[in-house]
């Protein structure tokens, strides 16, 4: 008797979605986007976020599709199947510098845990006016990817544990911020401010969203060349070049164009959902 043929193995990939500007537009998940994750995860494969909100800045309408895990607040924190694999929070004496030099500026920012995130009650009317300005540039002017950050906001405890800080507006750039702490912070600007007012996060030197990643297949026993990581911004750039296939979304940060080995649209054409059906994750 003749054995019978054995049917290739299909490869299951681990792949790792951005949120902002990858996976959601203005916090606002596209409804193909969930479908082709949905149909990514039938397919046998393993979905998961990989941002730089934390977990309390997610709200259910960007999980409700379905994750394996994620990584959250830009590789500090690390959940695959509902096990924390790991939770990096500022070291006491860093945060202490961190709070002191962004109060000596009067900065406006945000504290972010996984639990909560928390704004001084003298900054916080100013807080929500540039997050609900930034959310109103959406195409159909509707604000509600704002709820992630304003549903969550608390007064900062007397003693703050958190993973990241999100400098909404300073009077010096964050990288000049991030020198006056110290090099144990390291800084990405970002966009969500408009132009002339100093933005951007700051985080502990070393963490980087390919760490997450790196955690996160590690449990799933899936290797590093089956992953694929999708991301616009510069703090993907880690998890660009670490993964087995990097996709930067068009129009993305130029260093991500220069390592990606791939493009795809940005979610209001849901590029996600093209991608993953040339890459025949679907």
């Amino acid at each position: 008797m003749h054995a019978k043929p054995q049917m290739p193995t299909k490869t299951i990939h681990a792949v790792f979605l951005d949120v902002d500007g990858t996976y959601a537009d203005y916090g606002l998940v596209p409804e193909a986007h969930a479908k082709a994750v949905r149909a990514a995860r039938e397919a046998g494969n393993k979905v998961l976020l990989c941002t730089g909100r934390p977990v309390s800045m997610l709200p259910a309408h960007i999980l409700e599709a379905g994750f394996d895990g994620l990584v959250a607040s830009a590789g500090a924190y690390v959940e695959v199947a509902g096990e924390v694999l790991m939770d990096r929070r500022f070291p006491a004496d860093l945060a202490t510098r961190t709070l002191a030099a962004l109060d000596a500026h009067d900065a406006i920012y945000v504290l972010e845990s996984q639990e909560s995130l928390h704004v001084s009650k003298a900054a916080e009317q100013r807080l929500r006016e540039i997050i609900e300005d930034h959310f109103s540039q959406t195409p159909d002017g509707q604000g509600t990817g704002s709820d992630a950050i304003l549903d969550a906001l608390t007064a900062i405890p007397a003693k703050p544990a958190f993973a990241k800080v999100s400098v909404f507006e300073s009077p010096i750039s964050v990288g000049a911020m991030a020198q006056e702490i110290g090099e144990d912070i390291a800084v990405v600007e970002n966009s969500i401010a408009s132009e002339g007012r100093h933005s951007g996060e700051l985080f502990q030197r070393g963490i980087s969203k390919a760490d997450g990643v790196a955690v996160a297949i590690e449990r799933l026993d899936i290797s590093q060349g089956d992953t694929i990581a999708f991301g616009d911004g510069e703090n993907d750039l880690e998890m660009i070049a670490y993964a087995g296939i990097g996709v930067a979304i068009e129009g993305s940060h130029s260093g991500l164009l220069a390592l990606a080995d791939r493009t795809a649209p940005p979610p209001s054409r849901d590029g996600i959902a093209s991608a993953f059906a040339e890459l025949g994750l679907i």
